[in-house]
């Protein structure tokens, strides 16, 4: 099919490619517009977006879509699908019908569980034992249109929010090819999602990243690993932000914030949370043991 793709970070790129191999016309990309990045603060194109040029394939990247020109020079491509992955632009009404079969989205979750922008990482946050992609045609809603194709993956308590996002990168590029196959000849009926178990995932903000002691441990810790590699969690520690990217849930009884020992272990508002890879300002990412070795942590030290 002759289609455009529509997406900006890292976790786009597997479907994009998926795409390129099968054989599809791209004919052209639509990304978000480069960003200061680095130490000089270069401007940066986004990964889809240099994925894109090394193939050869226009592409375009306006700051929004709501003008005329931008949406008749979209209507002027031809094409019969649009592909949309984590694009980061709302699509106003005259995008979405442009296309012959409409605007497909690859969204990572088990629709219409996690709705919106955060996905990956509130499936993890919440302790939902799974989560997944799904394959819609997208209509004017915040991720509300029918479903073409969905599948699970299993989140265990080793799953980090980097480890799913992989994986869930992987299985949307697995899931694109049929899904427009069977879009296109029929053989995939597009199935209205439920009211029922609709939730949001609402875009994670510096609260979200703060780890709160009154909490229990093993929501601490799934927190912990929702958040890494990035942006990671953080607690303050001799007022200076301590970034915590490795957590482990453990029996302890205490004051909440409070370490229970010499090891970074913190009493919670329920069990005790031992830090495992942590990050004070100006250095590296390590080990507790580590980190430790250059700043001994007493028992009874309070981290907020």
């Amino acid at each position: 099919m002759r289609l455009a793709f529509m997406g900006t970070p890292e976790f786009s790129v597997p479907v994009f490619d998926a795409l390129h191999a099968a054989g599809h016309e791209i004919a052209c990309v639509y990304s978000q517009p480069p960003r200061p990045a680095g130490r000089g603060r270069q401007l940066r194109p986004s990964a889809v977006h240099a994925r894109a040029e090394a193939l050869g394939i226009p592409v375009r990247t306006p700051l929004r879509l709501r003008d005329p020109a931008d949406q008749a020079a979209f209507a002027a491509l031809d094409l019969d699908v649009a592909v949309v992955v984590a694009y980061g632009l709302i699509l106003p009404r005259a995008i979405l019908d442009a296309p012959r079969l409409g605007c497909v989205n690859v969204h990572a979750s088990l629709l219409p569980r996690w709705r919106g922008a955060a996905p990956i990482q509130r499936a993890i946050m919440a302790g939902d034992a799974e989560t997944g992609v799904t394959i819609m045609q997208m209509d004017a809603g915040l991720d509300t249109g029918p479903m073409l194709l969905h599948e699970a993956v299993p989140i265990t308590d080793a799953t980090t929010g980097g480890s799913l996002h992989d994986a869930l990168a992987a299985l949307g590029a697995t899931l694109i090819v049929p899904a427009l196959a069977g879009l296109a000849d029929g053989s995939l009926q597009p199935q209205v999602q439920p009211d029922a178990g609709v939730t949001y995932a609402a875009k994670l903000t510096t609260e979200d990243e703060r780890l709160d002691w009154r909490r229990p441990a093993a929501e601490l810790a799934a927190q912990v690993r929702a958040l890494s590699p990035r942006p990671g969690a953080f607690a303050t520690l001799d007022g200076e932000r301590l970034r915590v990217s490795g957590a482990e849930s453990l029996d302890g009884d205490g004051a909440p914030g409070a370490t229970l020992d010499d090891r970074l272990t913190v009493a919670c508002g329920r069990g005790a949370l031992r830090l495992t890879l942590v990050q004070a300002p100006g250095k590296r990412l390590m080990d507790a043991a580590d980190f430790l070795r250059g700043r001994p942590v007493p028992r009874g030290t309070r981290l907020d």
